[in-house]
């Protein structure tokens, strides 16, 4: 009958120790900024380095150039939040529509590229991260931005 006791005993201590928590998730909002060179298909027009921050659409079909990182909600008088879109494939005539999303928010933002993928300036009402969906003729891809 010792089997009993050490039986009730581990029971005991099983019952008593706390179950071990999982660490909570953590979400990053933005699609990595990368500050290496751009990719090969991105490089034309630019002469000398190309190391600059850039996003990568989620499809891979677009890339964003970011000059005016990091972008910022409240305009800078030294900075501009611009940024040259170039896309993968040479899209034929049309605009670049870009749908953006405050995170977490019912807020919308719709800007116009005329001209299709090229530079601009995407100027935001909010600091956050914003969900962007960019279309241009026949194209659609999709990234997340930060503005401080």
């Amino acid at each position: 009958m010792r089997l009993l006791p050490t039986v009730l005993v581990l029971s005991l201590a099983a019952c008593s120790s706390p179950a071990p928590t999982p660490a909570p998730t953590r979400t990053a909002c933005g699609s990595p900024v990368d500050t290496g060179p751009l990719p090969q298909w991105a490089r034309g027009g630019f002469s000398g380095p190309t190391d600059m921050p850039h996003v990568l659409g989620d499809r891979g079909e677009i890339v964003g150039a970011v000059f005016g990182f990091p972008l910022s909600a409240t305009p800078r008088p030294d900075r501009a939040n611009k940024i040259l879109w170039v896309a993968k494939d040479a899209p034929p005539p049309g605009d670049l529509t870009i749908e953006a999303r405050l995170d977490g928010t019912t807020t919308s933002q719709t800007r116009q590229v005329p001209g299709g993928p090229g530079p601009s300036i995407v100027d935001l009402p909010a600091a956050g991260c914003w969900h962007l969906t960019l279309t241009w003729p026949a194209h659609t891809d999709t990234m997340d931005l930060v503005y401080n």
